[in-house]
């Protein structure tokens, strides 16, 4: 994951410091530093937060694709909808959790917890499964319909 280079590139289209950033995240300029530099990995609610506020793409964040953003993205992220789809495209790659856990370098009952909504994924594992299955991150995220599939 490549996400710090992008952080840092939408702040400074911006001309925002990292001091303002943490202050709208409502966190330690430290922690948004850490974030930055990739030595914290950021959680997926962050990174909602700072998709929202350049109004882009997580898929572009995470440097999955190009496109800044999305025709209809939603704001907000939706646990259910993010359960639904991960056990969806579970089934439709014919993975049992356990297989899927393998591909994540995790054990099933993270999987199980991401199914049942008892856990948001998390970034590596968004990211792994995106980058491997070519799948868009706000897809799964919930936060658009279309594309379902990147490039």
């Amino acid at each position: 994951m490549n996400y710090g280079l992008k952080l840092k590139e939408l702040r400074n289209e911006y001309n925002i410091t990292q001091k303002e950033m943490a202050d709208i995240l409502g966190i330690k300029r430290s922690s948004y530093n850490q974030f930055e530099q990739q030595y914290d990995i950021i959680p997926i609610n962050r990174l909602n937060q700072i998709a929202n506020y350049f109004n882009v793409s997580i898929d572009y964040i995470l440097n999955l694709n190009t496109i800044k953003s999305y025709d209809n993205n939603l704001k907000d992220l939706n646990n259910y909808i993010i359960k639904n789809r991960i056990k969806t495209l579970r089934k439709e790659l014919k993975l049992t959790q356990i297989k899927m856990a393998e591909v994540l370098n995790t054990v099933q009952p993270v999987i199980a917890n991401y199914e049942n909504g008892k856990n948001l994924i998390s970034t590596p594992f968004l990211y792994t499964l995106c980058k491997t299955y070519n799948i868009s991150a706000d897809y799964l995220l919930g936060k658009t319909n279309e594309p379902k599939y990147i490039d």
